[in-house]
């Protein structure tokens, strides 16, 4: 197992597995500008190993995912300060969903504020059913700045978006299901073996591929149907041209399962 140190975060690399841990248990892993920091280089380091394929974001403990940011951060803040720690937010929460490899949130605990909008930007969302999730930053006579006003509504519509950014109350794990908000919730005790499984039925794809389904979702919408299905089509001819999709067809028709390379 590769690892690379540093103080906010724990990152290592195994069997073509990424695992990024928001490492300050003491605060419920609350995000400040030095995490952030960390976290992007931590992505860019996973995006650039061609030897990593998937990557799974999580928190210290089994009391939480990440509780959100760092309050003693955020309250001497003059209104360009508030601006700018925003903007560093949603740069990484923008690098997550930039990066043309399957983003996992394996979600073990409170997941608020900053952490849900982090777990957000993943592609999946797997929680323990002792998750709680919320955009409590009302609260605190604030609003959610790391993307919990855009991507929120995006995931779960309007309306119960209004609802959890207006009221600011949580909500457990069985109702962050049935809006949409994560894709599995499971035992506390199985969400290791919950988030193995997901990611190794992830690795059996072609890496390549992968990376075009995202891009095509991702870029797509934010388009115009019109525009977003001729994306599309740009995007199956791309597929197309990839070696693995030469192997998958092949595969097919000789009834044996197909030996992804990525390219």
């Amino acid at each position: 197992m590769a690892q690379k140190d540093y103080a906010n975060i724990i990152y290592a690399k195994s069997e073509r597995v990424a695992t990024i841990t928001l490492n300050r248990p003491k605060v419920l892993n609350a995000l400040n500008t030095a995490l952030l920091a960390e976290l992007r280089d931590a992505l860019g380091d996973a995006e650039n190993d061609e030897n990593i394929d998937v990557v799974v974001i999580t928190g210290a403990g089994d009391r939480a995912f990440c509780a959100g940011a760092d309050i003693s951060e955020i309250q001497n803040l003059s209104a360009i300060g508030g601006r700018n720690l925003s903007l560093l937010g949603q740069e990484c929460t923008r690098d997550i969903e930039r990066i043309r490899k399957p983003m996992i949130a394996k979600v073990n605990g409170f997941c608020l504020g900053g952490g849900q909008e982090i777990a957000m930007s993943c592609d999946f969302r797997i929680a323990s059913d002792k998750a709680r999730f919320g955009q409590p930053e009302v609260n605190l006579g604030i609003i959610p700045g790391y993307g919990g006003t855009q991507r929120l509504t995006r995931l779960v519509g309007k309306t119960k978006a209004m609802e959890i950014d207006m009221l600011g109350e949580p909500i457990d794990a069985s109702e962050a299901y049935r809006l949409g908000l994560v894709n599995k919730v499971v035992p506390a005790e199985e969400l290791d073996k919950a988030v193995d499984g997901f990611v190794q039925k992830l690795l059996s794809k072609s890496p390549a591929v992968l990376g075009i389904i995202k891009l095509a979702i991702n870029k797509g919408i934010e388009m115009d149907l019109d525009r977003a299905l001729y994306y599309e089509a740009e995007c199956f001819g791309t597929a197309r041209a990839c070696e693995d999709s030469e192997e998958g067809l092949q595969a097919f028709l000789e009834k044996r399962k197909p030996e992804f390379k990525g390219r």
